[in-house]
C-alpha cells in the first residue's frame, strides 16, 4: 500500500514533525513498507490459533531487568531536547481556560 506525499504530511502534521521534502519521500517509502507487512500478516490463517487475552498469557514470564537505581538526569539534560522551556520545567500551551 503506497502512502501518497499528502498522507505522509497529514501524519507529519498530526504527529508535530516537521519534515524537509526529502524526509517526505523517504517517510512516504518506510510507512509503505510497514503497511504492506501488516497486509501480509493480515494474510495469515489464524483460524486454529486460541485466542489470548495478552502476550504472556501462554505462561511465559517476561523477561525483566534487575530494578536497580540509577542516577537521576540533571534539569539541563532533561530539558536538552524540550522545545520551550521556563526555569527547570517544560513550557506547554495553555489548554485550560
Amino acid at each position: 500500500m503506497a502512502l501518497s506525499l499528502d498522507e505522509v504530511r497529514r501524519v507529519a502534521r498530526l504527529a508535530h514533525l516537521r519534515l524537509s521534502p526529502e524526509e517526505e519521500v523517504a517517510l512516504a517509502g518506510q510507512l509503505s513498507a510497514i503497511l504492506d507487512h501488516v497486509a501480509q500478516l493480515g494474510e495469515l490463517d489464524v483460524s486454529q490459533v486460541e485466542p489470548m487475552t495478552h502476550a504472556l498469557a501462554a505462561g511465559d514470564a517476561a523477561p525483566l531487568r534487575p530494578d536497580e537505581p540509577w542516577p537521576c538526569l540533571t534539569p539541563e539534560q532533561a530539558l536538552a531536547n524540550a522545545p520551550a522551556r521556563q526555569g527547570t520545567c517544560f513550557k506547554v500551551p495553555r489548554i485550560i481556560e
